[in-house]
């Protein structure tokens, strides 16, 4: 068991040398020695790493920590991870959609981003708004976990078993959307807080079931509650679902080396695609939008879809394409979703 892992086994249980390229780079953060040599950092330096403080937030933040260890070979407590508190995390007695969407999960890291109390933050992709603040930009995304949402429930073995008049908690306006979709009988109700909150809750009778994302469950462990796996196929997850990024300050060779190594480009080049497609949606917390970009030898292939709140009306889209062309691919496919809908279908996310 890695470090990271007995970490948040313990928070969850209570609520190679460096390349003779980047020897300038460890230089500068305080590594001393001769090319070829196990190096040392300064006891004076260290790389803060911003998070925030659920126990699957601070699953990612040691798993990018330790990756950065492997990488430069640095003394893990010359990385520091800091907590920080942000609005999402604080207001838990109303929906998202109602006081601000996304960027309630990053505004302050990146407070803290862009003044140098940290030098990196770390997120689950699919918080992310798909405009930055100035100076700020996304320098890495981990290889991505699995994308797909998980069903948990001990009362039935899949969403389409449940009985009739069942109670279903979610947050996420996405994933409302698509169980009234598919089970319009099913009454859905709010389901906030961290992943171990909403089990207490699905615990004490508040909903017969409820649906996350299966990487996050994965990240801490806890794969043996998953009652039942939602194909893409038909339950498509958030754009970014499943893939872990750093934020950092634009063109910061400081940082943008450090990271490099962590940066997977096959996930960076599906995440391009569907921010691209969320860029032309208006994508945050208030919007029910679905989409998913996979990448293989041949290229890109992306699907996407927008829903009604109430699941009634929905519209999908399909594209593939270069994988050189992610960006571009995942926009267009955003225009012509938005033509194909018409309008009026927007009207009420203004």
């Amino acid at each position: 068991m890695g470090r990271a892992e007995m970490i948040l086994r313990k928070t969850a249980a209570s609520g190679a040398v460096a390349d003779t390229r980047d020897w300038g780079y460890l230089s500068g953060l305080g590594y001393h020695g001769t090319t070829g040599l196990q190096t040392t950092m300064a006891t004076t330096d260290t790389v803060r790493i911003g998070t925030r403080g659920s126990p699957l937030a601070l699953a990612q933040a040691h798993e990018v920590r330790d990756r950065l260890v492997a990488a430069h070979a640095i003394a893990p407590d010359r990385i520091e991870v800091v907590v920080i508190s942000t609005a999402g995390d604080r207001i838990q007695d109303r929906p998202l959609s109602e006081v601000g969407g996304k960027g309630l999960f990053t505004l302050e890291l990146e407070e803290q981003l862009r003044d140098g109390r940290i030098d990196l933050a770390v997120h689950s992709s699919k918080d992310m708004p798909t405009v930055l603040p100035d100076g700020l930009a996304i320098t890495a995304f981990l290889e991505r976990e699995d994308p797909r949402d998980a069903f948990i429930s001990t009362k039935a073995t899949s969403l389409h078993d449940l009985p009739q008049g069942a109670v279903v908690g979610s947050s996420s306006l996405r994933r409302q959307a698509m169980i009234r979709r598919l089970r319009p009988d099913v009454s859905v109700v709010q389901f906030r807080g961290n992943v171990q909150t909403r089990l207490r809750k699905l615990q004490e009778g508040v909903a017969d079931a409820t649906l996350l994302a299966c990487a996050g469950i994965n990240r801490l462990g806890m794969r043996e509650i998953i009652t039942d796996l939602m194909e893409p196929d038909y339950f498509l997850p958030a754009p970014g679902q499943g893939a872990i990024c750093i934020e950092g300050r634009a063109g910061d060779p400081r940082t943008d080396t450090l990271v490099e190594p962590l940066n997977h480009e096959t996930t960076a080049t599906a995440l391009a695609c569907e921010r691209g497609f969320l860029s032309e949606l208006d994508g945050s917390c208030r919007t029910p939008i679905a989409g998913l970009a996979t990448v293989d030898a041949s290229g890109i292939v992306f699907r996407g879809m927008v829903l009604t709140p109430d699941g009634a009306e929905a519209h999908e889209i399909a594209f593939s394409g270069a994988t050189g062309d992610a960006a571009e691919l995942g926009r267009e496919a955003g225009r012509q979703l938005r033509g194909k809908a018409g309008g009026g279908f927007f009207a009420s996310w203004s």
